[in-house]
């Protein structure tokens, strides 16, 4: 026999917690939100997030107050906030990074799927072909002639095994079919090319915005399928002959599973805000970054057909696990 009193009890109940998620939803943030970034500082992730949340600080009422926390390629990061409570008040800087995780680990102790939503897409870049002055190239045809002639014998520095910088290097050796040496840096990667301790080095643009007019460095070519405005005199891989090597680098903002839609919304839809403000564009112009106007919808269909991409190319250049 059916127990309508109970049925009543509980939906009741179900309406007074819908209420309350929708009060807090709309009081929410009434405390400061942490951003956990799992790179360190100084890294493009790092700096494309600090010029578009300085401006959210603003608009939301509350300061988005960023921890680094870098380590095991982010993984240490990452883990945190998926083992956050799924309130709102702690995010993670997501990035092109983040769909290298699941290539570069046998074993993770979350899901870069599951454990996470993807809130927002702050926008995408290209990486930078830079090869130190020392060297004499001055085309991408001349660095490949080289690679060909020796192969083997030509460098490249990277920020660690899997970071974008390692993984646009790894596509354009593919699509230029030649063979270089892989010297991954935890930092000072970019010093050592401007040295003419390594060859040349795929850096995203954001990452290397303060070494650009520097005499000790070349710039070769651009990821991106066209040239980008803040670098009007590089031609991009496409025009160099290599469509195969276009390479984005995106940063974004997600949150632990679970999260209230309505908080998710508010995050996405204020963060939009701010990206359409003239200073913040500016800003990233400067950075070599495209923002982004998609949903959180969009946001999550682009980092799964990302990490699908990813896989494929970890395959392809025969990228081990690290652990």
């Amino acid at each position: 026999m059916i127990n309508v009193r109970a049925l009543c009890r509980a939906a009741l109940a179900a309406t007074f917690i819908a209420a309350a998620a929708s009060a807090n939803a709309q009081q929410y943030p009434n405390r400061p939100i942490r951003v956990i970034s799992p790179y360190p500082a100084g890294s493009a992730s790092d700096t494309v997030t600090r010029v578009v949340l300085d401006q959210v600080s603003q608009l939301i009422g509350q300061p988005m107050v960023i921890e680094l926390k870098p380590g095991a390629g982010g993984a240490v990061g990452f883990g945190s906030v998926a083992r956050s409570d799924p309130d709102g008040y702690t995010l993670v800087t997501s990035s092109s990074s983040m769909a290298t995780e699941i290539v570069l680990h046998s074993k993770l102790p979350y899901d870069p799927v599951k454990d996470f939503v993807p809130v927002v897409l702050l926008g995408t870049s290209p990486n930078i072909l830079v090869a130190s002055a020392k060297s004499g190239f001055k085309t991408v045809a001349d660095l490949v002639a080289a690679a060909k002639a020796k192969p083997g014998t030509l460098t490249f520095a990277s920020a660690g095994i899997g970071s974008s910088s390692h993984m646009a290097a790894e596509r354009f050796r593919l699509a230029a079919k030649i063979d270089v040496r892989h010297v991954p840096f935890k930092e000072g990667g970019l010093v050592q090319v401007m040295n003419g301790n390594v060859d040349f080095y795929f850096i995203p643009l954001a990452a290397a915005a303060s070494a650009l007019h520097s005499d000790k460095l070349t710039i070769l070519v651009v990821s991106s399928p066209k040239r980008v405005s803040v670098l009007p005199d590089t031609p991009s891989v496409v025009e160099a002959g290599y469509p195969n090597a276009v390479f984005r680098f995106w940063n974004g903002l997600s949150a632990p599973a679970k999260t209230p839609p309505d908080v998710v919304k508010k995050l996405h839809d204020v963060t939009e805000q701010a990206l359409k403000v003239p200073a913040v564009q500016e800003r990233l112009a400067k950075l070599g970054v495209e923002p982004a106007q998609i949903s959180s919808e969009e946001f999550a269909k682009f980092f799964k057909d990302d990490l699908t991409a990813t896989v494929q190319l970890a395959k392809d250049a025969d990228i081990k696990p690290v652990d």
